[in-house]
């Protein structure tokens, strides 16, 4: 896992290169739960992160990014904490909708690796938590299908409506799978390429 992570985290760090390229810089809440499972409710948690977007043409963009995601969910008196690393791969396709606004509409597969967090509960008083990941606890890989709408504002301001379904269950013996949906906004730059020196002749 470690290798596929720096191999994607290299292609896109070498899209930097490119006049197309810009980074996205997003911070928003995250409303998360478990699929095929009745018993657990909706936890609310964060999402911040950047993320790049490589314009093919004025309509169709390539958008990987890395983002922090608070998931979880609730179950009784148990408020499940999780901690991912998302790495979106996504397809966006652009259409001019007024002056300075475009509306977008993005797809891909996304990858998440679990990097901490806690059951937590009360019994009598008394403070209870465990480990969320582990040898006990939930798988730290996850993979699925992140789709979304959003627009885009004078080209730099962004705001996003995220969903992500998991295609693998956390858990052993279970077919509940993560289930997520993100509000975030964001602000796009510009990179700025500085040419080289004319030369005398």
């Amino acid at each position: 896992m470690k290798k596929l992570l720096l191999t994607i985290l290299l292609g896109c760090f070498a899209l930097v290169g490119f006049s197309q390229a810009r980074f996205d810089v997003k911070v928003g809440m995250s409303m998360t739960n478990l699929t095929a499972n009745d018993e657990t409710d909706m936890k609310v948690g964060y999402a911040l992160g950047v993320g790049m977007d490589y314009a093919f043409n004025e309509n169709w963009s390539f958008q990987p990014g890395i983002m922090f995601t608070g998931k979880g969910y609730k179950v009784g008196d148990v408020k499940a904490k999780a901690h991912y690393l998302d790495i979106p791969l996504l397809a966006a396709y652009k259409m001019p909708v007024a002056d300075d606004v475009k509306f977008v509409i993005n797809a891909g597969p996304y990858l998440a690796f679990g990097i901490g967090g806690k059951n937590k509960w009360e019994d009598e008083g008394i403070s209870i938590s465990t480990d969320y990941f582990g040898d006990d606890g939930a798988k730290r890989f996850d993979l699925g299908l992140q789709y979304g709408v959003g627009a885009e504002f004078s080209d730099c301001i962004l705001l996003n409506l995220t969903g992500q379904y998991g295609f693998i269950s956390p858990f052993e013996h279970s077919d509940s799978k993560n289930l997520a949906f993100f509000i975030t906004l964001g602000y796009r730059l510009s990179l700025i390429h500085i040419s080289e020196p004319t030369r005398p002749y």
